[in-house]
């Protein structure tokens, strides 16, 4: 994460006198790096330690004139490295060219990573990086690369973890020493440019780190390997058995979701305390929980588990995490209440919180969360999904409050004064202001983490203290008159904001967070076609015909295979703008890929996906698969200048590539044959082995995971086989049928008969669905087969059918 400024008085000095930002969750290390040896540590930071404790001696000398310079990033395509293209700084991309200078000179390389949307990325860039004086320190002593962490997610992965190896924190933008054999010797996250408070600035750490290159070389490099060969040895841990202990499943699951409630916030919904993010992956592991007690009789139980759910969705959606004027959710919340957030919104989340409002509507009923889905999803559609239908990363926090204003500002997009909302509303800001509790002195004072610094003196971010019924009642109005006058008055803020100068959009399309935001569209294609008749939507919500969301999905995903995707060798690339990244293909983009082609097929029927889906199994488990230790590596290891290759198994801000493949791969074994879906199945089994002391020891760290070992314990998936006609009515019904409740265990199978190209792949992929396929009654226009622990129900021609059999115990 990109530590927002108004966290910034939780900064702290580390032994390499660096500010690291808050150890969060979501950067935690993937494996227990408890091996890495105090020696090494300390030889890496005694030094290091005396300094800092010294008496800094460098000046604070403020930042020239601006010049006008042209390095080597101006020919790169990532926004972030464009981003610096005309510092001062001689930054050089990641690659073959910067390390051979490196060696030429024999200096240290000086590494800054960072992504296009970073608030604290951009305070250094203006601090350090645009400054006259830092930039010749820096071209005199060091070779200085820059990365875009989006674009190579394995670079920033060596180096964060050696931070948070050593330090026990990171955060962005990551500042690293190498030696010119790329080994870390030392590093941080955001430096002031200047000494204070006691505690050295960036010009400083320059000198220091010069001082120690001239001087302790050797035990540097000594003490950065010796890291990176520890590191190496606990982050690619192997399974010593290829079997799981028959009661792994009950003992994660019910571990996770206990400690999971014990940490819930009751006042304000969610899961530990501020700063809260929105991690999805625990309201899924809490949703899977809950069936599983419904399953069992224990209802009450059940019941405590989807309030914990229901009511931290309800107040996320209310809070000021929640774009209530545009859509969508901004990263996270300074406070405990969900109501300043840091502004930037990132695509992973918008895919991922899109499913757990979608799984809440499936088995709650309530339309509530099927329109916060819509929100979201129609907020892709209008701001992040280009023309091709490719999908765009993420939208900045800063922006100009104004043309021509001298600097950007956290929020400027997205907060409101009273006397503005006076102006555009008219007759209804009062109505306005009372719901979103906006005040003339500003509102973010909910909680003293809101705004401690005072940036927000006068401004308001839109904030639901309570439920709009309730606010409904109060106004005397019917709820749908009331949601009908926000709508209208949020339309009106809306043309206004248009207007203002627009967040930086990073438009770069990353594969696996395509794949996060394909499965969501593709659900949601179905899903939503159960709500009420009639309903009444209400702006920023569009309405859409749900099959819209197919289409855009199905965009998405022809874009990927045009543009990121290789047909001769069955590749894909990790990221595009303005053509293919160098990067190639890593896990997550496959795991997450292939996620979304199953619910796109699934929820579709497109057997053209299935069979991709497949394909890129197969070169998933050439290029990433540990067939003798089990699990996937993050890369495919051929790029020697990656030091780490790593087994990663935390379910952060995004789920691991090892949790999501674990999951695909039961899915997949529901769809072929005997022989593959053995190994399928084995391969599922190996991977949960190799993680079986974390899924034991530390299951809240992987809910996705625990979901997916209970998804193994089960003998066989339900499998629900739609036979006929996909345009007839009664199929359509028998499908939205299938799709009617929550079910994490079941998978769909539609296939047309009359399809050759489908059928043709039943015959050689699964003889008993090519079966099904051809044995149903002539002139039924569909027919429904259901199979669970390998035996059918009889065929079913109509949805009350279908819907008899799968409600039944």
């Amino acid at each position: 994460m990109a530590l927002s400024h108004r966290g910034a008085t939780a900064l702290s000095l580390s032994l390499f006198f660096s500010f690291p930002l808050p150890s969060h969750r979501t950067l935690m290390l993937s494996r227990s790096i408890s091996s890495i040896s105090l020696a090494s540590r300390r030889t890496l930071t005694s030094f290091l330690y005396k300094s800092a404790m010294a008496t800094s001696a460098s000046g604070s000398g403020g930042s020239t004139a601006p010049t006008r310079h042209t390095n080597r990033l101006a020919s790169e395509h990532s926004p972030y490295l464009l981003q610096h293209a005309h510092n001062p700084v001689d930054w050089y991309p990641w690659g073959e060219e910067a390390f051979e200078a490196a060696r030429k000179r024999d200096v240290p390389i000086f590494l800054s990573i960072g992504y296009s949307t970073c608030h604290w990325c951009h305070v250094m860039e203006v601090e350090s990086f645009e400054n006259e004086e830092v930039a010749k320190l820096l071209n005199d002593w060091f070779v200085s690369i820059k990365v875009d962490r989006e674009e190579r997610p394995d670079v920033d992965k060596v180096y964060m973890t050696f931070i948070q190896a050593l330090y026990g924190s990171g955060g962005w933008p990551l500042s690293v020493f190498l030696s010119p054999n790329l080994k870390p010797m030392m590093g941080g996250t955001y430096f002031p440019p200047d000494d204070k408070y006691n505690r050295p600035g960036f010009k400083t750490v320059l000198r220091k780190v010069k001082q120690a290159w001239d001087t302790k070389r050797e035990t540097l490099e000594m003490g950065g390997t010796q890291v990176i060969d520890q590191l190496t040895e606990a982050l690619s841990a192997s399974a010593k058995s290829t079997k799981v202990s028959d009661d792994l499943a009950h003992r994660c699951l019910n571990q996770c979701v206990e400690q999971l409630t014990s940490s819930y916030d009751p006042e304000f919904g969610g899961f530990g305390s501020a700063p809260k993010f929105p991690r999805p992956v625990e309201d899924c592991v809490m949703l899977y929980k809950h069936k599983q007690l419904m399953e069992n009789g224990k209802d009450s139980e059940a019941g405590d588990l989807m309030k914990m759910v229901t009511y931290t969705l309800q107040c996320m959606a209310r809070g000021g995490i929640h774009d209530h004027v545009g859509g969508g959710f901004h990263r996270y919340s300074v406070d405990e209440c969900w109501h300043v957030p840091h502004f930037e919104k990132m695509l992973y989340d918008q895919g991922q919180i899109v499913n757990v409002y979608l799984d809440t509507f499936l088995i709650t009923g309530d339309n509530y969360y099927s329109s916060i889905a819509r929100d979201i999803l129609d907020y892709l559609r209008r701001d992040m999904i280009g023309k091709e239908g490719k999908i765009y990363s993420a939208e900045d926090a800063d922006s100009y409050e104004h043309e021509g204003a001298p600097r950007k500002k956290e929020g400027a997009f997205y907060y409101w004064s009273s006397e503005e909302i006076d102006e555009i509303l008219g007759d209804n800001a009062n109505l306005f202001k009372d719901h979103y509790y906006v005040k003339s002195s500003g509102n973010c004072d909910l909680s003293r983490r809101s705004d401690p610094h005072g940036e927000f003196k006068g401004k308001n971010v839109l904030f639901e203290r309570r439920p709009i019924s309730y606010m409904a009642s109060k106004h005397g109005m019917s709820l749908d008159e009331y949601s009908s006058v926000l709508g209208d008055c949020k339309k009106k803020l809306f043309e206004v904001r248009s207007k203002r100068p627009r967040p930086h959009l990073d438009d770069k399309v990353i594969v696996s967070w395509n794949g996060l935001v394909i499965s969501a569209l593709a659900r949601a294609s179905q899903i939503l076609k159960l709500e009420p008749k009639g309903i009444g939507f209400h702006f920023p919500v569009v309405g859409s015909d749900p099959s819209e969301y197919l289409e855009a999905a199905e965009k998405a995903v022809s874009f990927i295979k045009r543009k990121l995707y290789e047909e001769t060798t069955n590749r894909l690339q990790h990221s595009f703008r303005n053509g293919p990244s160098k990067a190639p293909g890593f896990l997550d983009d496959y795991a997450f890929l292939i996620s979304g082609l199953l619910d796109l097929y699934e929820y579709g029927g497109n057997i053209d996906w299935l069979q991709w889906a497949i394909q890129l199994q197969a070169t998933q488990d050439e290029l990433f698969l540990d067939r003798e230790g089990g699990g996937y590596f993050n890369t495919p290891g051929e790029d020697p200048s990656v030091l780490l290759r790593v087994k990663e198994d935390y379910d952060g801000a995004e789920p691991s590539g090892n949790s999501v493949s674990a999951i695909n791969l039961i899915r997949l074994a529901s769809f072929v044959g005997a022989d593959k879906s053995d190994t399928y199945r084995q391969t599922a089994e190996h991977l949960l082995a190799v993680f079986e002391s974390r899924l034991s020891e530390q299951s809240v760290a992987v809910p996705l995971m625990c979901c997916a070992a209970d998804m193994f314990s089960v003998p066989s998936r339900k499998q629900i086989v739609l036979v006929g006609d996909k345009e007839a009515p009664q199929y359509k019904e028998m499908l939205a049928t299938a799709f009617a409740s929550y079910d994490p265990n079941r998978t769909v199978i539609q296939i047309d008969p009359k399809n050759a190209e489908a059928m043709d792949f039943w015959e050689k992929t699964n003889q008993n669905i090519a079966q099904m396929a051809c044995g149903g009654p002539p002139d039924v226009p569909a027919v429904a087969h259901v199979c669970q622990n390998f035996k059918c129900s009889p065929i079913v021609t109509s949805s009350d059918g279908l819907e008899n059999i799968l409600n039944k115990k």
